[in-house]
Order: structure tokens, then C-alpha cells, then sequence
């Protein structure tokens, strides 16, 4: 048995000896030093291989903080854009109202300037909708019999004519405009009274052009030339602007000439008119201001 134990101890001990120099190795291995910085050997090789594993690691996780963060940054640039739209949009709005309200108030101080210079009185009135039936030649205003509106009144803006009143109701009217292809209007080329280029005024199929038809084809024509009103129709007063000329067909001496008008008033952009509370004279009384005019008496 002893002989055995020997023999299994010879057998270890090459083995011992090996394990022993590991250790020996390691303990100076761990022991060795820097000769340069003084570190040791084994904190050195550590940091390394920890260098090796963490490198890609930390570059896989900054990658994927990144990808987060930028993914909350986008959230948030949506939320700051969207908030910045809506302020923009805010401030559009607010813009656009504060222009209609200038527009606005140059629209009545012209109107308030309209009823100081007129010879007659003049209520303000809104148009709040177009007859369909003839979208562009008849509107609707808010203005009727309880405000003394009356059947052919004239309406007007700052600019000029706009046409009279067909149709009232106790708190509307209608308005036939000027350029509504059953319209006329006694006109004169230039001021009443200074010029004897007289004629008739018209709607057209061209819609926001009037035609003035009679016009003696001898008188002198220009395009620019202003037209006004001479109150021989019984409906409109005498000197209002119906518009200027923009085109000219001359005539002859048997032959009339052709005329079309531009619109003094801006018809398919007003909001507000003028009513002219005015009563043309009856046919009667007009000729009684006649001189020299005589009434055939019944014996």
C-alpha cells in the first residue's frame, strides 16, 4: 500500500510543479509593472480587453440613445411647428380683419364725404345678397319701406351710378344694376349743360360694360371722356358719374356712333351703396317747368 501511495504521489507531482508555476507566473504577472507609467502589467491587459468589449458595445447603445433622442426631438420640432403654424395662422387672421376694418372705414368715410357734398339726402345701406336668377345685374340691401326707400330711387357709391330700385319690402330692397341688359339711363359725353353729345346709356351681354347708343356721329368722341347723368329718363337726377369711355367706333353724319363705357362704380366688388331718398318730378310737373309749354284744355 505504501509502495502505491508513492507511486500516485511521483505520478502528481509533475503536474503540482506545473500548477505551482502557473500560479508563480500569474502572481508576477500581477505583480509586474509598467516600467514607463508604473501601472501594472495585468490592469493594463484588463483595460485593454475591457476597452476591446466595451468600444462596440458603447457604440451599439449611443446609437440606440441617439435613434430615442432624436425621435423625441422630431416629437417635439412636430409640436413646436405645429404650435408656429397655428400662431402663423393666428396672425393671418387677425391681419385680414384688421384690413377689412381699414377698408371698411375708408368705404364709409367716403360714404359720410358722399352725404355731405350731395344735393340729396343719402341712406347708407349693405348688401347682403345677390338675386340668382340675375346674379350679376341685381342685388339685394338691407334697407326697405320703414326706411323710406320708395320704388326707382337711385343708388349710388363714392364712385358713381349703380342702378335704382325695382322691388321693395318692408326691411329689403332689390337694385337692378346699371350694366342689366333691360337698363337705360339718359346720359351726355362730359358735364350738363356744357356739352350737347346726348344719347342713351345701356346693360350689354358683355356684363361689366355699358353701351351709350345716339350719340350723333358729327360730335366729337373720346376714349377717357367721363359720362354722366342728364335726368331726362325721369328717374336718375341730373350729374351723376355713370362711368368713362374706353372705346370708340366712330361714326358719320348719317350714322351714330358706338360707345362703350367702363362703370364708374366697382360693381362686383361693393358692399355698401347709397340710397338716394330722391323723387323724380312727375311728367306733369316736368312740363310745367317747361318754357313756352302749353296744355291742351278739353271744351
Amino acid at each position: 500500500m505504501v509502495e502505491r501511495s508513492q507511486k500516485d504521489v511521483w505520478r502528481l507531482a509533475p503536474w503540482l510543479m506545473i500548477a505551482l508555476l502557473i500560479v508563480n507566473f500569474v502572481l508576477m504577472a500581477f505583480d509586474a509593472k509598467e516600467i514607463t507609467s508604473g501601472q501594472r502589467v495585468v490592469r493594463s491587459w484588463t483595460q485593454t480587453i475591457a476597452d476591446f468589449v466595451q468600444s462596440p458595445v458603447t457604440s451599439v447603445t449611443s446609437a440606440v440613445a441617439n435613434y430615442f433622442v432624436s425621435i423625441s426631438n422630431l416629437r417635439s420640432a412636430q409640436t413646436d411647428n405645429d404650435v408656429l403654424k397655428q400662431r402663423v395662422q393666428e396672425l393671418e387672421v387677425e391681419l385680414k380683419q384688421k384690413e377689412e376694418l381699414a377698408a371698411e372705414n375708408t368705404r364709409l368715410k367716403a360714404f359720410l364725404q358722399l352725404k355731405e357734398t350731395s344735393k340729396y339726402k343719402v341712406l347708407t345701406a349693405r348688401i347682403i345678397g345677390r338675386d340668382p336668377s340675375v346674379w350679376f345685374d341685381s342685388s339685394i340691401v338691407n334697407r326697405g319701406s320703414l326706411d323710406g326707400v320708395q320704388l326707382n330711387m337711385p343708388v349710388v357709391t363714392d364712385g358713381g351710378l349703380v342702378g335704382r330700385v325695382t322691388a321693395v319690402g318692408p326691411l329689403t330692397c332689390q337694385v337692378d344694376l346699371v350694366t342689366r341688359n333691360k337698363s337705360g339711363l339718359g346720359a351726355v359725353i362730359g358735364q350738363v349743360g356744357e356739352s350737347n353729345a346726348l344719347g342713351v346709356v345701356s346693360g350689354t351681354s358683355k356684363g361689366d360694360l355699358l353701351e351709350m347708343r345716339y350719340v350723333a356721329g358729327t360730335v366729337a368722341v373720346q376714349v377717357g371722356q367721363a359720362v354722366f347723368t342728364t335726368g331726362q329718363d325721369g328717374i336718375y337726377p341730373a350729374g351723376l358719374k355713370v362711368g368713362e369711355i374706353v372705346s370708340v367706333v366712330s361714326g358719320s353724319a348719317t350714322t351714330p356712333h358706338v360707345i362703350l363705357i367702363q362703370p364708374a362704380a366697382k360693381l362686383n366688388s361693393m358692399q355698401e351703396v347709397g340710397i338716394l331718398l330722391y323723387e323724380a318730378a312727375t311728367r306733369e310737373q316736368y312740363e310745367q317747368k317747361l318754357p313756352n309749354a302749353t296744355r291742351d284744355v278739353k271744351r
